[in-house]
């Protein structure tokens, strides 16, 4: 498989896992509905919206245009919207890279290659729309560390880097 197509479905299965822990902590916690700033998305839209940055990380690099994914706010759907992006990644098909990506980014319009694409656009996006959902739980007061973001790290319990 390409490096660059590898590496894209290998981070966006991490982040959509991720996201999924995420969901279910703030679904138990009542945050559903909970924003950092009154402007900004909620926690319910940020994993949307990173159900859709996975797949704009990977089908596009392809020739694939990505679903429509627009679930409603509830953990169900949320849920079996994490579970149909998944099986839609580990679905894909080996094939080239296309040779440029066209998007959107806001209201600007890009040409990019796969590899800046992915490296400059789609990946930071992903894992921005997932460190903001862990904002927004760590700012309503819900006990999430970076371990529940990434996956990786373990601490003691109760471990502080603040005295």
């Amino acid at each position: 498989m390409d490096p660059t197509l590898a590496l894209a479905r290998s981070s966006a299965l991490h982040a959509l896992d991720r996201a999924g822990v995420l969901l279910g902590i703030g679904a138990r916690a009542g945050c559903m509905e909970a924003r950092l700033v009154p402007d900004q998305f909620g926690f319910a839209e940020q994993i949307g919206i990173c159900v859709g940055f996975a797949l704009r990380s990977t089908l596009p690099l392809i020739g694939q245009a990505p679903p429509d994914t627009d679930p409603a706010l509830d953990a169900e759907s949320l849920a079996a919207c994490l579970a149909d992006a998944r099986a839609a990644i580990e679905a894909m098909p080996e094939a080239p890279l296309v040779e440029g990506i066209a998007h959107r980014a806001g209201f600007a319009d890009l040409e990019q290659s796969p590899e800046a694409y992915l490296a400059a656009f789609a990946l930071p996006n992903l894992w921005f729309h997932l460190s903001m959902a862990h904002a927004i739980l760590r700012a309503q007061g819900v006990p999430v560390g970076k371990a529940d973001f990434d996956g990786l790290h373990r601490y003691p319990e109760g471990f502080s880097w603040i005295d």
